[in-house]
């Protein structure tokens, strides 16, 4: 097969909790641990940071690499979603593996995929693992999926684990409270491994506190220690909540040597270094064309903070979210002075455009409809004055399509 149609495969004949949601989700680990058997445990044989939580996570996952880059390291990097193309999931320093080597990883397993259910998920990390092992890398950077406890990529023994922000967001698998939310990611910390929770907060610390001392793990709360000031390479002012818990996980990784300056030129060069996207990334000027992949309340909030620091004579937002979002406690974070372009991201969880559009009219807000994403960044890009702002965000899928 071709790449296209391995993908085409891939995403035909597996279950994607991106496009699927909850019927996709598998809630326990039996199908990565035989996988991983298959495979001659390629999780075994690199060392790794895991991180975990509900925002913050890919940021961190990025900026941890990018760092230990700049101090000369091989450094494998698994995150998701993809924006663009499959392959960004899966990096060594910065570079997406190869197309060849995603094609030969389905023909060479295409038996054991017959013959097991496994999800796209499974398969995803148990190519990223092996890719990661056969390449020989001196560590790897591993964005939990969802959850932690029972999320695929929670075979591996880590370095050091980090848990960001945690908020309520796919509460229908991980529960509807911030402390029950917490105990699925604190499920991430392992026997004698040291763990950092970047922010502390008083409904999560019990819990990770607890589970801490019954793993017998160190734990440390970044927000409480202080660090320099590093200039950051990703826009928005809200990544200075990401920095303590990348610089803690730094400072609690035993035998790798990472100096100031090697943590300077990565914070500063982490886009260069690990080609990331969707993160308060700038389109364009004149107008300001802003993208986010923000798409829960406590992410979303962020960025609307960051909105409100920007100057701009009119405000044009491109929505869309996915139908399993609690949208109603979403809408009263956003603007009313604003300009909105209702859209639909062209996948099976996309909520329909109408929908979304008369629970924001609920509320008196202001905008059209449309039947794609590109059709509402068109009609944004055509109506906006060179002095105005477009921000296009509520989905990682609204920002992929755009891209």
């Amino acid at each position: 097969m071709t790449y296209k149609e391995t993908l085409d495969w891939m995403f035909a004949q597996l279950p994607m909790y991106q496009n699927k949601g909850k019927i996709a989700f598998n809630s326990k680990l039996d199908g990565i641990i035989s996988f991983a058997g298959h495979l001659d445990e390629p999780h075994t044989k690199f060392k790794s940071i895991h991180v975990a939580g509900t925002n913050g996570k890919g940021s961190s996952s990025h900026l941890l690499a990018s760092v230990l880059q700049e101090a000369g390291y091989k450094v494998g990097l698994y995150t998701s979603p993809h924006l663009k193309d499959f392959r960004e999931r899966i990096r060594i320093n910065g570079k997406k593996i190869g197309k060849n080597r995603v094609v030969d990883f389905i023909a060479d397993n295409q038996s054991y995929f017959k013959s097991h259910n496994l999800s796209f998920f499974e398969m995803t990390v148990g190519m990223a693992f092996s890719y990661f092992a056969e390449e020989l890398v001196d560590i790897a950077i591993i964005e939990v999926g969802l959850g932690g406890r029972l999320d695929s990529t929670n075979i591996i023994k880590p370095e050091v684990s980090l848990i960001t922000n945690i908020g309520l967001d796919h509460t229908d698998m991980l529960g509807d409270t911030i402390p029950l939310i917490a105990k699925e990611k604190a499920g991430i910390i392992k026997p004698g491994v040291p763990v950092v929770i970047s922010e502390y907060n008083e409904e999560t610390a019990p819990v990770f506190n607890a589970i801490a001392k019954e793993k017998d793990a160190e734990i440390i709360f970044a927000d409480e220690k202080e660090y320099p000031d590093y200039k950051i390479g990703l826009l928005g002012s809200y990544q200075k909540k990401n920095i303590k818990g990348v610089l803690a996980a730094l400072s609690a990784l035993n035998h790798f040597k990472v100096t100031t300056s090697h943590i300077a030129q990565g914070l500063e060069s982490v886009v260069e270094n690990t080609s990331l996207m969707g993160r308060w990334q700038q389109l364009g000027k004149e107008p300001t064309i802003i993208c986010d992949t923000a798409h829960n309340k406590e992410g979303i909030s962020l960025v609307l903070d960051q909105l409100k620091e920007q100057d701009f004579n009119k405000l044009h937002i491109v929505l869309g979210f996915v139908k399993d979002k609690d949208i109603r406690k979403i809408i009263p974070l956003f603007p009313k002075n604003a300009s909105y372009y209702f859209c639909k991201p062209k996948i099976f969880r996309g909520l329909d455009e109408n929908i979304l559009a008369d629970m924001f009219y609920e509320q008196d807000f202001k905008g059209n409809i449309y039947e794609s994403v590109n059709k509402a960044f068109n009609a944004a890009k055509k109506e906006a004055k060179m002095n105005d702002f477009i921000y296009v965000g509520g989905s990682n899928f609204v920002v992929s399509e755009v891209l």
